[in-house]
Protein backbone atom coordinates (compact mmCIF):
# COMPACT_ATOMS: atom_id res chain seq x y z
CA UNK A 1 0.00 0.00 0.00
CA UNK A 2 1.14 3.54 -1.25
CA UNK A 3 0.73 6.08 1.47
CA UNK A 4 1.73 10.08 1.13
CA UNK A 5 3.10 11.90 3.65
CA UNK A 6 4.21 15.89 4.88
CA UNK A 7 8.00 15.28 4.12
CA UNK A 8 9.98 16.22 7.34
CA UNK A 9 13.39 17.95 6.94
CA UNK A 10 14.87 15.12 7.72
CA UNK A 11 14.27 13.14 4.85
CA UNK A 12 15.87 15.30 2.45
CA UNK A 13 19.79 13.54 2.91
CA UNK A 14 17.66 10.40 2.16
CA UNK A 15 16.26 12.31 -1.10
CA UNK A 16 19.63 13.26 -2.48
CA UNK A 17 20.85 9.83 -1.82
CA UNK A 18 17.65 8.46 -4.01
CA UNK A 19 18.76 10.83 -6.65
CA UNK A 20 22.32 9.80 -7.31
CA UNK A 21 21.20 6.76 -8.56
CA UNK A 22 22.69 6.14 -11.83
CA UNK A 23 18.97 5.75 -13.37
CA UNK A 24 17.52 8.37 -11.66
CA UNK A 25 20.04 11.21 -12.58
CA UNK A 26 19.91 11.07 -15.83
CA UNK A 27 16.71 11.96 -15.74
CA UNK A 28 16.69 14.86 -13.57
CA UNK A 29 18.49 18.11 -12.55
CA UNK A 30 20.45 17.00 -9.19
CA UNK A 31 19.71 18.81 -6.02
CA UNK A 32 22.66 19.01 -2.96
CA UNK A 33 21.63 18.89 0.21
CA UNK A 34 21.45 22.71 0.19
CA UNK A 35 18.92 23.29 -2.63
CA UNK A 36 16.57 20.68 -1.23
CA UNK A 37 16.49 22.36 2.09
CA UNK A 38 16.13 25.57 0.48
CA UNK A 39 13.30 24.17 -1.88
CA UNK A 40 11.59 22.67 1.08
CA UNK A 41 11.46 26.02 2.87
CA UNK A 42 9.77 27.91 -0.18
CA UNK A 43 5.65 28.13 0.45
CA UNK A 44 4.81 27.22 -3.27
CA UNK A 45 6.51 24.19 -3.31
CA UNK A 46 5.32 21.13 -1.79
CA UNK A 47 7.59 18.05 -0.69
CA UNK A 48 5.39 14.45 -0.49
CA UNK A 49 7.05 11.67 1.06
CA UNK A 50 6.33 8.25 -0.65
CA UNK A 51 5.84 5.30 1.69
CA UNK A 52 5.15 1.61 0.62
CA UNK A 53 5.20 -1.33 3.43
CA UNK A 54 5.81 1.45 6.29
CA UNK A 55 9.25 2.61 4.66
CA UNK A 56 10.43 5.66 2.92
CA UNK A 57 10.45 4.70 -1.02
CA UNK A 58 10.37 8.01 -2.93
CA UNK A 59 9.03 11.54 -3.22
CA UNK A 60 7.61 14.21 -4.98
CA UNK A 61 8.09 17.93 -5.41
CA UNK A 62 5.02 20.03 -6.58
CA UNK A 63 5.12 23.67 -7.32
CA UNK A 64 1.81 25.66 -6.97
CA UNK A 65 1.08 27.40 -9.93
CA UNK A 66 0.10 31.26 -8.83
CA UNK A 67 -3.49 31.38 -11.27
CA UNK A 68 -4.23 28.60 -8.07
CA UNK A 69 -5.43 26.13 -10.63
CA UNK A 70 -2.52 24.43 -11.20
CA UNK A 71 0.10 22.31 -10.12
CA UNK A 72 3.27 21.43 -11.91
CA UNK A 73 4.72 17.99 -10.87
CA UNK A 74 8.51 19.01 -10.81
CA UNK A 75 9.99 15.36 -10.17
CA UNK A 76 9.06 11.61 -8.48
CA UNK A 77 11.58 9.63 -7.35
CA UNK A 78 10.96 6.11 -6.55
CA UNK A 79 14.14 3.95 -5.08
CA UNK A 80 12.53 0.45 -6.61
CA UNK A 81 12.12 1.41 -9.96
CA UNK A 82 9.82 -1.36 -11.93
CA UNK A 83 7.42 -2.36 -9.17
CA UNK A 84 4.24 -0.01 -10.25
CA UNK A 85 5.18 1.88 -6.48
CA UNK A 86 5.61 5.21 -8.83
CA UNK A 87 2.13 4.73 -11.08
CA UNK A 88 0.47 4.05 -7.37
CA UNK A 89 2.14 7.15 -5.84
CA UNK A 90 1.14 9.45 -9.05
CA UNK A 91 -2.23 8.41 -8.63
CA UNK A 92 -2.18 9.38 -4.71
CA UNK A 93 -0.47 12.54 -5.35
CA UNK A 94 -3.23 13.59 -7.84
CA UNK A 95 -6.12 12.79 -5.37
CA UNK A 96 -3.91 14.78 -3.23
CA UNK A 97 -3.81 17.42 -5.73
CA UNK A 98 -7.20 17.86 -5.82
CA UNK A 99 -8.19 17.07 -2.50
CA UNK A 100 -5.74 19.12 -0.43
CA UNK A 101 -4.48 20.99 -3.04
CA UNK A 102 -8.11 21.74 -4.98
CA UNK A 103 -5.99 21.88 -7.69
CA UNK A 104 -7.41 21.18 -11.37
CA UNK A 105 -4.66 20.66 -13.74
CA UNK A 106 -0.95 19.16 -13.24
CA UNK A 107 1.89 19.58 -16.03
CA UNK A 108 5.07 18.48 -16.00
CA UNK A 109 8.11 18.33 -18.41
CA UNK A 110 9.99 15.12 -19.09
CA UNK A 111 13.36 14.65 -20.76
CA UNK A 112 12.32 13.55 -24.55
CA UNK A 113 14.42 10.71 -23.68
CA UNK A 114 13.16 9.42 -20.63
CA UNK A 115 10.81 6.36 -22.36
CA UNK A 116 10.15 5.03 -19.41
CA UNK A 117 8.81 8.13 -17.59
CA UNK A 118 7.01 9.06 -21.10
CA UNK A 119 5.38 5.98 -21.08
CA UNK A 120 4.28 5.90 -17.71
CA UNK A 121 2.65 9.35 -18.08
CA UNK A 122 0.92 8.63 -21.30
CA UNK A 123 -0.64 5.41 -19.68
CA UNK A 124 -1.91 7.66 -16.40
CA UNK A 125 -3.88 10.27 -18.54
CA UNK A 126 -0.70 12.77 -19.26
CA UNK A 127 -0.96 14.51 -23.11
CA UNK A 128 1.95 16.26 -24.51
CA UNK A 129 0.89 20.26 -24.99
CA UNK A 130 4.58 21.51 -25.71
CA UNK A 131 8.28 21.11 -26.44
CA UNK A 132 11.06 22.86 -24.88
CA UNK A 133 14.90 22.90 -24.09
CA UNK A 134 16.70 22.30 -21.40
CA UNK A 135 20.66 22.20 -21.85
CA UNK A 136 20.59 21.20 -25.15
CA UNK A 137 18.16 18.36 -24.25
CA UNK A 138 14.41 18.04 -25.74
CA UNK A 139 11.88 18.29 -23.32
CA UNK A 140 8.48 17.13 -23.54
CA UNK A 141 5.08 19.42 -21.78
CA UNK A 142 2.71 17.15 -20.83
CA UNK A 143 -0.67 18.17 -18.94
CA UNK A 144 -3.82 16.41 -17.14
CA UNK A 145 -6.92 18.19 -16.21
CA UNK A 146 -8.49 16.74 -12.91
CA UNK A 147 -11.87 15.58 -12.34
CA UNK A 148 -14.78 14.76 -13.77
CA UNK A 149 -15.97 17.15 -16.63
CA UNK A 150 -12.82 18.63 -17.28
CA UNK A 151 -11.49 18.69 -20.70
Amino acid sequence: MIELRDTVADELATFCEMDRDADTREHITLYSLKEHQREFERADIVYLSIYAASKLAGYFILALDPDSRSVEFRRIVVSAKGSGIGQAAIAAMETYCIERLQRQRIWLDVFESNSRGRHIYQKLGYRQCDNAESDGRNLLLMQKHLGAGVP
